[in-house]
């Protein structure tokens, strides 16, 4: 278990990054890289550095490496290969696969997006809804940041084609009840179309068991490198027209969203994520991360408010709080002066901190991943007691 002593300094030795004394509770925007990762993408640079289709050896790697990047999202995803597509980013992808749907919609259609979502699955419907006439309606949170079902069935129309969500906010570690959205969203005939950047590293995602028409995540949130991933059921990519260079494949389908050449060292670095995290299993993970969590609650000061969840029930190890008469960014600076790194701001939950009446300045926001310790939760405690 992770949550052994002996473990937890495996688990951090191969992690490169953490041999520098730095307390790195900074996961929600980024992850650090086991050495497995850093060594796959190098490797692929050295051995393998082709372009697609050749006859040579290097190409047939290269050939070889994308197709097992794929069939390993599909593992990750619960998927199939075909319904899977890389992109830089999943801001990216949720753009392309957004505007891709636009050409079904027709003025007047509603997409509904939340309160709790990033503005990566906030704006691409923004912009489809200004270049195509369509409706945007945001669900409500409630005063304890779980999400308001009552008020998302009560928006939800004849006329409603996509119901847009996070698995857990980026910002609050809010993670809504997705069966139930996704059951509304279809009862509507609408799609449901899932955010899993924030979750991701915090738990396994199946695509067929939450019943999600697309769903987005990014594998530099689960100690991979720099990348988007997206899941899209198969007969909905089929029946849309995407866009793309004329001789690109059309099959396997999810190919047809992945425009130029893909980040080939990137996809070898994406594998041996995975790799990693099946090695070292989910059990593992979530008991530690929910024990990190409870002891960072039970110890907050008292001139912390927190913003979300009391409790580790219904959230991720993801905290956002304020620290009586001191700025965020003074904080976050204060903390980064004793190695400790947060983040500071509104990470792109752009509606969220403004919901909750934070902006400008956002919260400062801290969150615990598999391979931080009792120690370093400790070491942010004694930073906020004294910022």
């Amino acid at each position: 278990m992770a949550t052994a002593a002996h473990d937890m300094e495996a688990v951090r030795a191969r992690f490169p990054a953490l041999s520098s004394g730095v307390a790195f509770l900074d996961g929600p925007g980024g992850t650090q890289c086991p050495q497995s990762v850093i060594d796959a993408i190098a490797g692929y640079l050295r051995e393998s550095n082709a372009n697609l289709g050749g006859a040579f050896a290097a190409s047939r790697r290269s050939d070889a490496l994308v197709a097992l990047a794929h069939e390993t999202a599909a593992r990750f995803l619960g998927c199939r290969a075909e319904e899977t597509a890389f992109g830089p980013n999943m801001t990216t992808l949720n753009f392309a696969l957004t505007r891709a749907l636009g050409r079904t919609l027709a003025a007047g259609d509603q997409i509904l997006v939340t309160r709790l979502d990033h503005d990566g699955n906030v704006a691409p419907w923004l912009e489809l809804a200004h270049d195509r006439d369509l409706t945007v309606d945001f669900v409500d949170f409630r005063e304890d940041t779980s999400l308001d079902l009552d008020d998302l069935a009560r928006k939800l129309s004849q006329r409603t084609r996509v119901v847009a969500f996070p698995l857990a906010s980026n910002a609050l570690g809010t993670m809504p009840d997705a069966a139930r959205i996704v059951a509304l969203a279809h009862e509507a005939g609408a799609l449901a179309w899932a955010d899993a950047v924030h979750f991701a590293p915090h738990g396994p995602i199946d695509v067929e068991a939450l019943g999600v028409d697309v769903l987005l995540c990014s594998p530099y949130k689960f100690f991979g490198p720099h990348l988007g991933l997206a899941y899209g059921r198969e007969e909905l990519l089929r029946s849309w027209r995407p866009y793309k260079v004329r001789p690109a494949a059309d099959e396997p389908v999810g190919h047809r969203f992945e425009t130029g050449t893909l980040a080939h060292e990137l996809l070898a670095g994406f594998v041996a994520a995975v790799d990693y995290i099946d090695e070292l299993g989910w059990e593992a993970i979530r008991a530690h991360e929910r024990a990190l969590g409870r002891h960072f609650l039970e110890r907050l000061p008292e001139s912390c408010t927190l913003y979300g969840l009391p409790t580790m029930d219904g959230r991720t190890p993801t905290f956002a709080f304020r620290v009586a008469g001191v700025t965020p960014g003074d904080v976050a600076q204060r903390l980064a002066e004793r190695d400790i790194a947060v983040w500071a701001g509104d990470y792109y939950a752009v509606e969220a901190m403004t919901r909750l009446g934070l902006q400008p300045g956002g919260a400062v926001r801290a969150g615990f991943v598999h391979y931080n310790t009792f120690d370093e939760v400790d070491r942010l405690l004694e930073g906020l007691a004294v910022a």
